[in-house]
């Protein structure tokens, strides 16, 4: 009977070893969770890094760029004559007030503040007309307007030959010329010098007392 009996016994003695197996295996898919937590987390950072490097380079190329302002002659529309008078065939003059727009288009992230300055107006390279333009701000990425009254007069001229041409032809062509110098603010911040011209040609059709068509480069 005794016999029997170790051998009814005997196999269940290794059942004592299930629950270290189930333990280590357990242990196991604790391990895997982590390192696949670790791999998401290494993975959420290099987005995040690759996506800021982006951010910032474009932040640079934009944002930080400074670029140079422009500034023209507003349109043909934008200009008033006050006083028109001109001279004849054997007397060739003209005395011509009217008002027009100096633009500063300034296209940075930042305020444009320039100084005071002057806008020149000639008649075959001499200087006819001079106007002052106050100093002011150009908006970040705006458009500023200064609205200026000149007086052109051939008085200044040493000869009126080519004169006397070009009013037979009804056409009387001013070049203008403005420089601005100034500085670009960004982010409160960083300021940078910046300075910008205007060459700008007026063609003023005499019979009809209007301006024909203004060009600048």
């Amino acid at each position: 009977m005794a016999e029997k009996t170790n051998q009814q016994v005997n196999p269940l003695a290794p059942s004592a070893k299930h629950p270290r197996s189930d333990e280590e295996s357990a242990s196991s898919q604790s391990k895997e969770l982590k390192r696949k937590k670790r791999i998401k987390w290494a993975i959420y950072i290099a987005v995040f890094a690759v996506f800021q490097t982006i951010v910032i380079t474009v932040f640079a190329l934009t944002v930080m760029r400074v670029k140079t302002p422009k500034v023209r002659l507003g349109s043909t529309d934008s200009v008033t004559f006050h006083n028109f008078t001109t001279g004849n065939q054997t007397s060739p003059s003209f005395n011509i007030s009217f008002t027009t727009q100096v633009r500063v288009k300034n296209t940075n992230f930042g305020p444009y503040k320039y100084d005071s300055t002057n806008a020149t107006f000639m008649y075959q390279g001499v200087t006819v007309g001079q106007v002052t333009i106050p100093k002011g701000k150009a908006g970040l990425c705006s458009t500023k307007k200064v609205s200026v009254t000149v007086v052109v007069d051939s008085k200044a001229l040493p000869s009126k030959k080519n004169l006397e041409s070009d009013m037979d032809g009804g056409l009387l062509m001013l070049g203008s010329h403005v420089k601005l110098s100034g500085k670009v603010e960004l982010l409160f911040v960083m300021k940078k010098k910046k300075a910008t011209e205007m060459n700008c040609t007026m063609t003023i059709n005499l019979s009809a007392e209007k301006v024909q068509s203004i060009i600048c480069e």
